[in-house]
């Protein structure tokens, strides 16, 4: 087996896939044959000096000639460490397999990814999700309907660990899972009504619109940041033609930027609804 990098965005699998290789390698010894170091919170050199080589420097346990070291989030090891590791890597080899783990493969260094077979993961499709969904509704006898479903894939993106923290959260209040309430649980506001939202904004109807986007942060217990993100999304989908869109978004793009930098949310929000107007009254 060689060394291996999982990249991809998070939730789809990759401490999952790697805790099923060391299962399956090692049997009942594998606790003590696989290391797993998160290395966003152990990001430093001394980390790959010391806790890394004192493991991989001893044979492993039982037939399998090699033990597993497992990196989580290997993309926020600082250079320094990067370099350590790449030689760890290089005089360990007999003894010790590195499965690596990344959200953005680019952030390793060039060295590291030649030493390594690269496996990249994608979200979850919607019918995966589904059968996820499927699974746990069986084992905790929920009631989950067809418009539930299609609720979760939106808010999920194909997160799979995000999916089951929002299951999670709406089956202590109740059993059967609606839409509404997963929409509420999650901080999530129906894309339906954002596209209301746009359209008002767009017939220049800017105080109604100013005022339904009020209620739906409101309602939905939503920052400016998180509202941005969903205008975005939906703007994708609205019947204008294609130059108005992309004149939206980059507009979308300079309030999230004041909003990051500590504007006031709903001055930024109120002043992105008038851009949208006035993009819409030349339309």
């Amino acid at each position: 087996m060689p060394h291996l990098l999982f990249a991809g965005p998070a939730g789809t699998g990759k401490t999952s896939l790697a805790l099923v290789i060391a299962k399956k390698l090692f049997g009942k010894t594998w606790r003590e044959n696989f290391l797993e170091l998160n290395a966003s919170d152990e990001r430093g050199i001394d980390i790959i000096r010391h806790k890394v080589k004192d493991f991989a420097r001893t044979k492993a346990i039982g037939n399998v000639p090699f033990k597993i070291i497992y990196l989580d989030e290997c993309d926020a090891l600082t250079r320094e460490a990067q370099q350590a590791l790449r030689r760890t890597m290089e005089n360990f080899t007999q003894t010790c397999r590195f499965i690596l783990a990344a959200n953005y493969s680019s952030k390793i260094i060039e060295p590291i990814q030649s030493r390594c077979a690269i496996f990249r993961f994608k979200p979850l499709d919607k019918n995966e999700i589904e059968k996820i969904i499927e699974i746990i509704a069986k084992a905790e006898h929920l009631k989950i309907n067809k418009d539930a479903i299609d609720a979760l894939y939106i808010i999920s993106e194909g997160d799979c660990r995000k999916l089951e923290n929002i299951l999670q959260s709406c089956a202590a209040i109740s059993k059967n899972i609606t839409k509404d309430l997963i929409f509420s649980i999650a901080a999530f506001a129906e894309p339906k009504e954002i596209d209301s939202v746009l359209k008002l904004a767009l017939e220049n109807k800017f105080i109604q619109a100013r005022n339904k986007l009020l209620n739906i942060m409101l309602n939905y217990g939503l920052s400016g940041l998180d509202i941005i993100k969903q205008i975005q999304k939906e703007i994708l989908n609205l019947d204008i033609d294609n130059r108005k869109k992309m004149q939206l978004i980059e507009k979308c793009g300079e309030i999230e930027f004041r909003l990051t930098e500590g504007s006031d949310e709903f001055i930024q929000l109120e002043a992105l609804l008038s851009q949208i107007a006035l993009i819409g009254k030349n339309a």
